[in-house]
């Protein structure tokens, strides 16, 4: 079965920036939308980043200018780019694996277990 592995999280300062990685245990993300969502403690998932089979690539507005999805050189691995990184960022980070972009949740039918990023002095 498919799994999707995040990395890359850690305590940041204010400012800051890190990169998320998702890469998937078996089989290709080649063909299928990549999402990066995030939760923090009493919130809900809100979507914050994903890119298409073929490229499109949507942001939510709290992290345009500031964040950047890509994939990298294999297609397997999925990127988030995070700059400027601010306390309310503080998330835990999840990609996921949907037959389409969007920004919908429900369509997403793989994630991974999450990364935890902090920005904190």
């Amino acid at each position: 079965q498919l799994q999707l592995v995040e990395s890359g999280g850690g305590l940041v300062q204010p400012g800051g920036s890190l990169r998320l990685s998702c890469a998937p245990s078996r089989y290709t993300l080649n063909y299928y939308a990549i999402a990066w969502f995030r939760q923090a403690p009493g919130r809900e998932r809100e979507f914050v980043a994903a890119i298409s089979k073929t490229g499109e690539i949507i942001y939510a507005d709290s992290v345009k200018g500031r964040f950047t999805i890509s994939k990298g050189d294999n297609k397997d691995t999925v990127y988030l780019q995070m700059t400027g990184l601010k306390s309310e960022d503080t998330a835990t980070y999840y990609c996921a694996r949907g037959p389409e972009m969007t920004t919908r949740s429900y369509v997403y039918d793989y994630w991974g277990q999450g990364t935890q990023v902090t920005v904190s002095t």
